[in-house]
């Protein structure tokens, strides 16, 4: 029986209600008999983009298992994370990008929650003990898209280049972000550029780039753009080799307390090969080079033809003052030696003091 099968055997003879089966950590345990008639509990962030990806996931389970389709098998539990409520900071003076997970991975090691949604590239390389990535869901674009103000001219316009992406920018302009990647790479290629922090949800952020004033521009991911609706607010989508993606970037993912082996097959059976390759790579690159969240660092993997995988690397200054670049290539099916022998070729090279 395969691991939906299952879940379908599970949810016909148990009232149309799933639940795990696997026991909770110790200390924690529960009544099975009680487990099984309740919902799968879904920890996820409260922000609009991080519901859609919620019910995303659950609209993907019911489409694979039909009788999930019914009321009453899944059970959204919102949490507000440390990362959403703390906006007057960068993420890495603060505690970096583990703060949207922390309390959501607390609920779920405290069986609040039987297993947590997110944006890939929200989640710490490390992950807290007891708790494992089950899947890896079809990728969404991963390109940045760039945001353009209303005091910005259309892509190529200054330059007559329409091949120049950040030409639309005016000299001196102010881009907002909170990104070190984005920071790093943009002032690279423009140092005359400035960078100013912005920093909240999508429709924040695209508030503040439209009105008059700074910053006169942002840059967002094209994935959570188009997952609201929204991509038509992007003034350019930048190419992967102009403005590499983060690690992750674009896929949803799925995390499980390690005991729940049950439900840990369950979850592989709706994960996406591809999806699964590329973020090994990308992650195993992310451990190689162990960066903080001050550390620009980008990383973005294709399938080729043939079963082989090309993974792009980057690491930078935020002031945009060095920044390498590095490709690799070779079998899909050995995505994280790609990323990890690429990851340690670019901190080999990289000023030491980039990863302090």
């Amino acid at each position: 029986m395969t691991g939906l099968q299952h879940l379908e055997a599970e949810v016909a003879l148990h009232g149309a209600v799933l639940s795990p089966l696997a026991a909770p950590p110790a200390g924690l345990r529960r009544d099975p008999a009680s487990a099984r008639h309740r919902p799968l509990r879904i920890g996820t962030r409260a922000s609009p983009l991080a519901l859609w990806q919620a019910r995303h996931f659950t609209a993907l389970v019911a489409g694979f298992c039909p009788i999930l389709r019914i009321g009453g098998v899944f059970e959204e539990c919102a949490l507000s994370t440390s990362g959403d409520r703390i906006l007057d900071r960068r993420l890495a003076d603060i505690g970096g990008k583990g703060l949207f997970a922390k309390e959501l991975h607390e609920a779920l090691l405290d069986c609040r929650v039987d297993l947590v949604v997110h944006s890939l590239k929200d989640l710490e390389t490390e992950l807290p003990p007891g708790i494992v990535l089950a899947c890896a869901l079809k990728r969404e674009d991963a390109r940045d898209a760039l945001i353009l103000g209303p005091s910005c001219g259309r892509p190529g316009e200054a330059s007559g280049d329409p091949d120049d992406p950040w030409a639309c920018l005016p000299r001196g302009a102010v881009v907002g972000t909170a990104s070190s990647r984005r920071q790093g790479q943009l002032l690279h290629a423009r140092p005359d550029l400035r960078v100013q922090m912005l920093r909240g949800n999508v429709q924040t952020r695209l508030a503040r780039v439209r009105a008059v004033g700074d910053p006169a521009a942002s840059m967002l991911a094209l994935a959570g753009l188009r997952r609201l609706g929204l991509e038509a607010e992007a003034g350019l989508v930048l190419d992967p080799e102009v403005m590499v993606p983060a690690a992750g970037q674009g896929i949803v993912a799925v995390t499980v307390r390690a005991e729940d082996v049950e439900l840990r097959a369950l979850l592989a059976a709706i994960a996406d090969p591809e999806a699964q390759a590329v973020a090994t790579a990308e992650r195993e690159l992310l451990r190689a080079l162990d960066g903080s969240c001050r550390t620009p660092i980008g990383g973005h993997a294709r399938l080729l033809p043939g079963g082989g995988l090309r993974l792009t690397g980057l690491v930078a200054r935020p002031d945009g003052s060095f920044l390498l670049r590095r490709v690799a290539e070779g079998r899909a099916v050995d995505a994280a030696a790609i990323g990890l022998a690429l990851g340690t070729a670019l901190r080999r090279d990289s000023p030491i003091d980039l990863f302090g």
